[in-house]
């Protein structure tokens, strides 16, 4: 590792906004690339005359310190473009997903009383300009391939601190409108740096970006570049196979995004084993979704590179790390560790957080007030504990516990074995409502693509007995589906919309040798 590259990163981290922390960067190293994407190809002294001269453009719109300016903007060079102005203003941004429509758009314009809407036009078909007039937005502007311009002699000067919120960012939408988180420019550099840190990367590296970049983890990619000085690949569609080509002219050498994505790569290269299906690849690393462990070792054995998985969530884009140099043992079964700045409390089983990169509250003072406790740590909903050596483990959601017959059962121990099975591509363990039981477990089944023999129940159960698993843990129903729902930007498995799918009455097979009563 370059101690000289770590050494500035660290002082770089130290930069109190985000337009700082470009500016010093783009000092140092104003002619390295920051950003990639097919043909193109942006430096870090380009992002930051381009973003004065967009600054400009907007100031010349009406934009000001503290005014709120909304996006809706896939994966794209003018994108971190037009974010970098907007941090150059000071403005308020509340970036909204690409794929999300007229309930969750509309919402989220309202609640942030935006007065600018930035969008793509039309974008794979869909008319975000039709639709944002449909919703009555406000300021509505284009920027795709044109974004504002102007001279940056007319700009006031650039904000001078990282306190203020200056993000909100949307929560996945689930049965209930999402949240609006709160951010700052500082909680977001303190999330990107524990991201950076703990992955002991090097300007060398080429990174690569597959997921939106209105999603928190956006912000948090981009600090790990500037801090380190080296590129990342866009894509404004991620889509394998067809990815792959871009990945190796590239020469990506970290890749990655969240669990999916690493069954993704591990699916490609199993259409010719030993033969890697990204060249220079040498780490994948995300976060965002549970990670079963048999996942680590296939990414190991099969691809021959590292696994790195940590833990993160809106309010808190980055909370533990796993790095390089944890032992195998770590890396396959917790999420990392937290950073010096992030306190982690573990009360009655749930994951409570505080530090600079936790998120300043929601929209909606209601929503802060119950989200964090007396002592302000924000209730994550996640149960886990920290191992003697500081390394966090999770063990579920609270809402995951299943609670049979007064038994409580986690969701993720079911879902770690099965996970292993060779016809399970991948699973989702649901509680569901049953009059005798209170709830029973319900295994929810994505087929591996090279199955050969049909899943049933007694099999899965019989598999399950054999790896350990507590009899009064085991499934009561199976359901076997093509894929899970997911959402669009980490490809997290919906369960909420398996549990409407599956919360009806059935009769499934008692399980050989269950001795409990099953309706």
């Amino acid at each position: 590792m370059n101690e000289t590259a770590t050494a500035t990163a660290h002082e770089l981290s130290d930069s109190r906004t985000l337009w700082e922390l470009l500016v010093r960067r783009a000092d140092l190293t104003p002619d390295r690339p920051v950003l990639l994407q097919d043909e193109r190809a942006l430096t870090f002294g380009g992002l930051r005359e381009r973003a004065e001269r967009t600054a400009a453009g907007l100031h010349g719109m009406g934009v000001r310190p503290g005014t709120v300016v909304a996006w809706q903007l896939p994966t794209r060079l003018e994108t971190a473009v037009l974010s970098f102005a907007l941090a150059r203003l000071g403005a308020v941004q509340s970036p909204v997903i690409p794929f999300y429509r007229d309930r969750e758009v509309g919402f989220a314009l309202r609640e942030s009383k935006a007065e600018f809407f930035a969008v793509p036009g039309v974008w794979r078909g869909f008319d975000h300009a039709e639709m944002a007039r449909r919703l009555g937005a406000k300021g509505v502007f284009e920027a795709y391939d044109d974004l504002p311009d102007g001279d940056p002699a007319v700009l006031p000067p650039p904000p001078a601190e990282g306190g203020s919120v200056r993000w909100i960012y949307w929560t996945s939408g689930t049965t209930s409108d999402p949240k609006g988180v709160l951010h700052t420019d500082r909680s977001l550099i303190a999330g990107g740096s524990c991201l950076a840190h703990a992955l002991r990367l090097t300007p060398d590296d080429v990174g690569s970006m597959a997921f939106p970049y209105a999603h928190i983890a956006g912000p948090d990619y981009t600090v790990m570049l500037l801090l380190y000085g080296f590129p990342a690949v866009m894509f404004e569609h991620f889509a394998l196979p067809e990815a792959l080509e871009e990945y190796r002219r590239h020469g990506v050498t970290v890749a990655g995004g969240s669990t999916a994505f690493y069954s993704m790569f591990l699916t490609e290269q199993r259409k010719r084993p030993g033969v890697p299906v990204i060249p220079t690849l040498r780490l994948l690393a995300g976060g965002g979704a549970p990670k079963p462990p048999e996942v680590y070792h296939a990414v190991v054995r099969e691809m021959g590179v590292q696994l790195t998985h940590g833990y993160g969530m809106t309010e808190v884009p980055m909370i533990t790390m796993g790095s390089p140099d944890d032992t195998a043992e770590n890396l396959a079964t917790t999420e990392g560790r937290p950073p010096a700045g992030m306190e982690i409390r573990v009360a009655d089983g749930e994951i409570r957080l505080r530090g600079e990169a936790v998120c300043q509250g929601y929209l909606d003072p209601a929503q802060t007030a119950e989200a964090f406790d007396a002592d302000g740590f924000l209730r994550t909903g996640d149960l886990g504990h920290v191992t003697g050596s500081g390394h966090l483990v999770l063990t579920g959601r609270l809402k995951d516990v299943i609670i049979r017959k007064g038994e409580n059962v986690s969701a993720k121990e079911i879902e770690d074995l099965l996970a292993a099975h060779p016809a399970v591509g991948d699973v989702a363990v649901i509680g569901l409502p049953d009059a005798e039981r209170g709830e029973l477990v319900c295994a929810v089944v994505e087929r591996a693509p090279a199955a050969a023999e049909p899943l049933t129940l007694a099999a899965v159960t019989a598999y399950l007995r054999a790896g350990g698993l507590s009899v009064h843990k085991l499934p009561e129903r199976l359901e076997v589906v093509e894929a899970l729902p997911r959402n669009d930007t980490l490809r997290k498995v919906l369960k909420y919309k398996l549990r409407e799918r599956y919360a009806r009455p059935a009769r499934p097979p008692v399980p050989e040798g269950y001795s409990g009563t099953v309706k």
